[in-house]
């Protein structure tokens, strides 16, 4: 299939990554992307951006050698609750893009089911658009429940090509990805790939994702990354509530 964006990617702001906004953009223009997320580490990993990084975001332009730019973060699931290391004020009000997910580094890791109530929480909170890499072994899940989930809330599961490789420390991420996708394509629920990128050579190659979705003939209308209308579609679905009738949307550049 056609991967016409790549959402989830990091510059040197995050620490542990190695090319500029410019790098990576250039890079996504020369793969032929429509349209680049650059989401940085939120706090809790080491090295990464203050707060004050995303407050000031507004003043990057959103077009760039000729392709769309969406700037957010992957914000870190701290506790089973899906506690957030960054405030509700500061992602509504400065990220595009909002992306959340585990990491050891600062997360305790507990049994399947407060796993995976740490998810459900961070899937049920309109803030956040995109789940990142649910594929580690070494924090076990229950995966019908986050996928029901996913449905239920139109919150995007993501199909991470770095958790693929064989260089990745996450593990058994092929075997978790299929039975995630299995799961999604019977109950209909949407995905999107991502590379997870830390440099900017890696914008935009879908190498892995595309042999694991042709292996389990997965339906390329369940990957968003086919359309940029069909994403934004999906997250402004996801950012509206119902509160006593009224709806609500969340902020953001869309």
């Amino acid at each position: 299939m056609e991967f016409k964006f790549d959402l989830h990617t990091h510059t040197v702001a995050s620490g542990h990554a190695y090319s500029t906004v410019q790098e990576m953009a250039q890079a996504a223009a020369d793969r032929g992307l429509e349209l680049l997320g650059i989401t940085e580490h939120a706090k809790g990993i080491p090295g990464t951006c203050d707060e004050i990084y995303f407050k000031n975001m507004r003043i990057i332009p959103r077009k760039m050698y000729g392709i769309e730019l969406m700037f957010g973060a992957e914000i870190n699931i701290l506790d089973y609750d899906g506690t957030l290391s960054m405030d509700e004020d500061l992602i509504e009000m400065t990220l595009d893009l909002r992306i959340a997910g585990i990491h050891d580094l600062c997360y305790e890791v507990g049994t399947v089911a407060q796993n995976t109530n740490a998810y459900v929480k961070a899937i049920e909170n309109p803030m956040i658009d995109i789940i990142s890499h649910p594929d580690d072994s070494r924090i076990p899940i229950d995966y019908e429940t986050i996928v029901d989930a996913a449905k239920e809330n139109h919150t995007l599961l993501e199909i991470n090509n770095s958790s693929l490789d064989c260089l990745s420390s996450r593990v058994n991420a092929w075997q978790n990805l299929q039975t995630m996708l299995k799961m999604c394509e019977d109950k209909k629920v949407l995905v999107v790939a991502d590379t997870d990128s830390h440099f900017a050579d890696a914008v935009g190659v879908f190498d892995h994702v595309s042999v694991l979705l042709e292996e389990i003939g997965f339906p390329e209308e369940l990957v968003v990354n086919h359309s940029v209308d069909a994403l934004k579609e999906t997250i402004s679905k996801h950012r509206t509530i119902r509160k006593i009738g009224k709806q609500i949307y969340g902020q953001g550049t869309l």
